[in-house]
């Protein structure tokens, strides 16, 4: 999984934030929190297989991973969801798009 971050906004709108990336931002935090949730429920185990070595280790963390991310695709947890309903006000529906507010103030006038 890659997260990148927009660190400054151009002044045409090109870094500006939009439903879109916030859906995938969410998607992709609610995988993270699923790792390390799933990670720290493995690590709970109070005494070691005879199977484990590093490799078995290893082998899990992916198996992790791809399920987490399967979860968060899915919103098992649904995590992403309650991300979007907070910060979606935030955000612009699409880059090109005009304010949505301005036409409604000229009617009511």
């Amino acid at each position: 999984m890659q997260v990148t971050t927009n660190s400054s906004a151009g002044a045409s709108g090109v870094g500006a934030p939009n439903k879109a990336s916030l859906e995938k931002v969410a998607q992709q935090f609610e995988a993270v929190f699923l790792r390390q949730m799933i990670g720290a429920m493995r690590s709970a185990s109070l005494a070691e297989g005879i199977t484990d070595s590093s490799a078995t280790q290893q082998f899990q963390d992916m198996a992790d991973a791809r399920t987490a991310d399967a979860m968060a695709n899915k919103g098992a947890m649904g995590i992403a969801e309650l991300l979007i309903k907070q910060f979606g006000a935030r955000v612009q529906d699409a880059p090109s798009s005009t304010a949505p507010d301005g036409p409604a103030p000229a009617q009511g006038a």
